[in-house]
């Protein structure tokens, strides 16, 4: 079995507020299971740190969230541990406003010779062919006109 890599240590001062965690008060569900997690994989106790495994069978959670719960803690603190992990990676945006308001205006408009309405793939053609765009998938083009009804 591999060595684990990141150790839980806590100090008197941290389980004593875990243990008060978890004993009173009201606590979020997440935040209880991970002041569980750190409690039990904590190597200073007198039967030494639970494995992961058992940590999961006892406490009904996958080993790969024990295994966050580790690794934040270690590598942060004991309260990046107990709370939510905030997303990393943000989206860019595809159209900026000036494109929006060229396409919102082109759905607007009249619709090109022999087509009876504009349709998404349509409207996305014709946002490269007018070179509003470099390039636009009608996916993109469809959230963008359900954003702006």
């Amino acid at each position: 079995m591999p060595k684990k890599k990141y150790i839980v240590a806590l100090s008197v001062e941290e389980r004593e507020a875990l243990e008060s965690l978890t004993t009173t008060g009201k606590t979020s569900a997440y935040k209880f299971n991970h002041a569980w997690i750190l409690l039990m994989a904590d190597i200073n106790q007198a039967v030494g740190g639970w494995r992961d495994h058992d940590i999961s069978d006892a406490l009904n959670i996958s080993v790969s969230t024990i295994e966050r719960v580790r690794q934040r803690f270690v590598e942060q603190s004991l309260d990046a541990a107990l709370s939510r992990q905030v997303p990393s990676r943000t989206k860019p945006r595809l159209l900026d406003g000036e494109q929006e308001a060229h396409l919102i205006a082109l759905a607007c408009a009249q619709t090109p010779e022999g087509q009876g309405r504009w349709s998404i793939r349509l409207l996305a053609d014709q946002l490269v062919e007018l070179g509003h765009v470099e390039s636009i998938s009608h996916e993109t083009v469809r959230q963008t006109l359900k954003k702006t009804n």
